[in-house]
């Protein structure tokens, strides 16, 4: 075994002694490496290498083919080229003239050529006649001549020098002021060539075997100095393989506890469940009744339930979360669940209320807005077992709230709660079932990375009589069209939603856009309609009152900040005109169509932007009218923001990936997480003698988080 500089243990395959202390080797601060020192180290640590080992992971961003050798009498002007000649001639700058160039004669079979090096007159020293040099550039013209303006250069001592800067795939790092590229690309092969095979092999002989790949010190030789682009394609998938078998595994160990440990069998009769089903004014889908299947079965057996239930918009989830709701209340257990916001809570506070209250199951709100006695009064209540379901924002997890008996945690994700917010809830009860909700569909690979420790359950079906949205997008020229079209389909008695975006940068700009909007509206455009508005600021009474007077049919246009994204269903509101739609995310408009759609009436969704539209808004706006396919739309997004961005991974509570990007190598994760689970199938713990460098690396990458240090 090799230990390295942060704490990582290697096996190498070979039983090798175990040292107590670190070597030297990978451990070494940079700045002690040759021809690096104070200064530079610093430099360094802005990229965030310290050590010898970081370095070794910091991956070029990409390759230059620099292989292929353009003749010097075939350059032209504007082509980027790699050339080879011997120096012939050297013409250097007249002293204090920095702008003029050193200027090389250069032979080579094709003939003669010239290559300008500007600011570089100190290479006069360095250049001699008859060396052989490789030149990588551009074709330029210099004093009528056509020439080769050199970028990068490498001066060829023998036959068997191996060229690095020029005449190969050169790699090209991100660096930092003060810190030339060719400089990092010189250290780079140094520590390579004296490091890589330091590193320790941490992918058992099996697995590497079984997948083809290339053992860790050939991976790091190829991905940062590879002879060809097999070679560099062959370490890219060896070490991305690495990272995502260290989540995986990760997972799947907290899997296996999950469905190791003891949890609650909630199997009533079910006669709650079966008054609100036959209380409902339409039948479930065929997609609801598979999901509310499998969600019952887990529920009734005596492990935790550990359920992700995926949905587009308006594919009929909360009635799917309330029949587990009831499940769980008839069994004489309580359910929590847990909205990202104050605003989303109180939406399903609403909706909870209208399902559950008339079968005498109480509901109650707990947030962190609430103050002073109503909310002591209400915690008394839940400690006492009173409430059967509580509805509430992260306030649920704070110490203050106890519960008598929690039996079913919902988690309604939207990607903003992260590992350790879902595991705190759960340590409330005596191992609850765990449903999380997510409103945007989210690609496969996602949900494996993600969610990769729970079960998927995919709701892929609307409910009947949910048409396609047509969704068009208008510039503000088209404003005058757009009212006289609103004012159409309210004659035809449609309502209407008028959104606006509302950014925490600049919420009080924002919310007075759409205030002086609905006052514009209500006085200007359409005075013989009654024009609601609705914000976050307003206390839940007030936007109670207001969705109420809309859903009844008395407010024709609700003008609302974005506090209408889910959970609303008014069946008569058919037409959405979205303000300033550049402004809002993909996923975020994907949600906000799904609003309207919902009766048995054509819907339109609007798209109202404003000025130019920079190339990811238009590509947002496009998909929009492309598709009203959530998954689509979710891939979509995915490749705009990337993963991280995508769900926060900040905050998600896993490891960094060093390597894989699950955009490009996502095919590579399902290998992956079929490898992780044979391997804790077999042995739980990671004991196994072949198995110590992947327990080992896991307890770095996972750093303790999850208590995954417990492994071991």
């Amino acid at each position: 075994m090799r230990t390295t500089g942060t704490g990582r243990l290697y096996s190498t395959g070979t039983p090798v002694r175990q040292t107590g202390a670190p070597p030297a080797g990978l451990a070494t601060p940079l700045q002690y490496v040759k021809g690096v020192g104070p200064q530079r180290a610093k430099l360094l640590e802005k990229k965030g290498l310290a050590t010898v080992e970081d370095a070794l992971f910091f991956l070029p961003i990409r390759h230059e083919d620099r292989t292929r050798l353009t003749p010097l009498r075939a350059i032209q002007v504007g082509q980027v080229v790699t050339c080879t000649g011997t120096i012939a001639g050297i013409s250097p700058p007249p002293p204090g003239r920095a702008r003029v160039p050193l200027v090389l004669l250069l032979r080579d079979a094709s003939g003669y050529g010239t290559a300008t090096l500007f600011g570089r007159g100190w290479l006069t020293r360095v250049f001699q006649r008859g060396q052989k040099l490789v030149l990588h550039g551009k074709g330029s013209r210099f004093r009528d001549k056509i020439t080769l303006q050199v970028q990068d250069w490498e001066l060829v001592e023998s036959d068997d020098d191996e060229p690095i800067h020029a005449g190969a795939l050169v790699p090209v790092y991100s660096t930092t002021e003060g810190l030339h590229q060719r400089t990092l690309r010189s250290l780079m092969y140094q520590l390579v060539e004296r490091y890589a095979a330091d590193v320790g092999e941490t992918l058992p002989e099996a697995s590497r075997q079984r997948r083809g790949l290339a053992p860790i010190t050939e991976a790091l030789v190829g991905v940062h100095f590879p002879e060809g682009e097999a070679q560099l394609a062959a370490a890219h998938r060896r070490l991305a393989f690495e990272d995502f078998l260290l989540l995986q595994l990760g997972l799947a160990i907290l899997r296996a506890r999950t469905t190791r440990s003891q949890g609650i069998a909630l199997n009533p009769s079910g006669a709650l469940v079966k008054r609100l089903r036959a209380s409902l004014p339409w039948s479930l889908t065929g997609a609801q009744e598979r999901v509310w299947d499998e969600i019952r079965r887990d529920m009734a057996a005596p492990y935790p339930m550990h359920r992700l239930l995926q949905g587009d918009v308006g594919s009929g989830k909360t009635i799917v979360a309330a029949l587990a709701v009831l499940t769980a209340v008839e069994a004489g257990y309580q359910a929590a669940v847990m909205a990202p916001t104050e605003i989303l809570a109180e939406q399903h506070v609403m909706t909870f209320s209208r399902l559950l209250e008339p079968l005498g199951v109480p509901v109650t709100l707990l947030t962190s807005a609430l103050k002073g006695r109503e909310r002591t009064a209400r915690r008394a209540a839940v400690a006492a077992g009173e409430i059967g379901c509580i509805v509430g924002t992260h306030a649920l997890v704070q110490a203050a709230v106890e519960f008598r008996k929690l039996g079913l945690v919902v988690v309604d994700e939207q990607h903003r709660f992260g590992v350790a917010q879902r595991a705190r809830l759960k340590a409330k009860g005596e191992h609850p079932d765990v449903l999380v909700m997510t409103a945007t569909p989210i690609p496969r690979t996602l949900a494996l990375t993600l969610y990769g420790d729970l079960d998927l359950s995919v709701l892929d079906e609307l409910p009947p009589g949910r048409k396609p949205i047509r969704t068009e997008a208008r510039g503000e020229g088209k404003r005058q069209q757009i009212y006289k079209f609103l004012r159409d389909q309210a004659a035809e008695g449609r309502q209407i939603y008028v959104v606006y975006p509302l950014i925490e940068e600049s919420e009080v700009i924002d919310l007075k856009a759409a205030t002086d909007m609905a006052r514009h509206l209500q006085a200007d455009v359409f005075p013989d309609l009654v024009v609601g508005l609705l914000h976050g600021r307003l206390p839940f009474e007030a936007k109670d009152e207001i969705m109420q007077r809309f859903k009844a049919g008395e407010i024709h246009v609700l003008v609302s900040t974005t506090v209408i994204e889910v959970g609303i269903d008014v069946p008569n509101a058919s037409v959405m005109l979205i303000e300033h739609a550049e402004r809002f995310g993909l996923s975020q408009l994907h949600q906000l169509r799904g609003r309207v759609g919902r009766g048995p009436w054509k819907s339109y969704c609007i798209l109202l932007t404003s000025g130019k539209l920079g190339e990811d808004a238009e590509r947002r706006v496009q998909a929009m009218v492309e598709t009203n396919d959530g998954f689509k739309i979710a891939d979509v997004d995915l490749q705009l923001r990337g993963p991280g961005e995508f769900f926060g991974t900040r905050q998600s509570g896993l490891p960094e990936f060093r390597v894989a990007d699950l955009l490009r190598d996502g095919a590579l994760l399902e290998e992956a997480r079929r490898d992780a689970l044979a391997i804790v199938a077999a042995d739980p713990e990671l004991r196994a003698p072949e198995h110590r460098g992947l327990r080992q690396a896991l307890l770095a990458r996972w750093r303790g988080k999850l208590a995954l240090a417990s492994v071991g």
